[in-house]
């Protein structure tokens, strides 16, 4: 089988820069369906569709043609052929995405879309339920954490996050961002009971990608 690696955590952790690191050294593809959660959302906020609506968000949530890159080296997110990876980034995305991703009808559309490429060969995959939704049957799992501080920290120094925002704001915004996601009814976030965790507070990038790789050749 090909190999499927699912790194799941929390916002600031490093699953990012750690999981295209991975996917760069090992030779596979690279989606981050994150960002597919925030096309989703981003088109419902470009549109006029309330987010904190559920039935809105869920009446809307075929429309959007989505699209991921998985070139670890250069990935993409477009929607209706539009290259969005930017504003996507943006804090009213950032502070919306949670309402719009704890909508069923969402996840059901975009998990479906996840498992299609995932199906297409060996992938490193991140995000918040992929050990225990998306691919239960990733040979390797990985669970990305770090301190709160140490995530706002990064969050806040993102180049692609918003600029204008203080490591103390970022810190309060995550950690609303993490209890909606922990608590949804749908897909919440959670650590797979067969996920190695790896806490990357007191570590660099290089070390959690080389402990990630090392993983993977352990499994075979």
């Amino acid at each position: 089988m090909p190999l499927v690696i699912a790194m799941d955590g929390p916002s600031g952790s490093g699953k990012s820069s750690a999981s295209k690191g991975v996917a760069a050294a090992l030779g596979l593809r690279y989606l981050d369906t994150g960002a597919m959660y925030r096309a989703m959302t981003w088109w419902m906020l470009h549109n006029g569709v309330p987010v904190e609506d559920p039935g809105a968000v869920a009446a809307r949530a075929l429309e959007p043609a989505l699209e991921s890159g998985t070139d670890p080296a250069a990935p993409t997110i477009t929607v209706d052929g539009e290259d969005v990876s930017g504003p996507i980034r943006s804090r009213e995305v950032t502070n919306a995405v949670s309402a719009v991703s704890s909508v069923p009808a969402v996840r059901a559309r975009l998990v479906a879309l996840q498992r299609e490429i995932i199906g297409i060969g060996g992938i490193v995959v991140e995000g918040r339920d992929i050990g225990t939704v998306v691919a239960p049957d990733a040979q390797v799992k990985v669970y990305l954490t770090a301190s709160e501080e140490v995530r706002a920290r990064r969050r806040a120094q993102d180049p692609a996050a918003d600029p204008g925002a203080s490591v103390t704001l970022t810190r309060a915004e995550q950690a609303r961002r993490d209890r909606l996601d922990s608590t949804r009814a749908a897909s919440p976030l959670a650590k797979a009971a067969d996920a190695h965790e790896i806490d990357s507070t007191g570590l660099g990038l290089g070390e959690v990608i080389e402990a990630v790789v090392r993983l993977a050749k352990e499994t075979g």
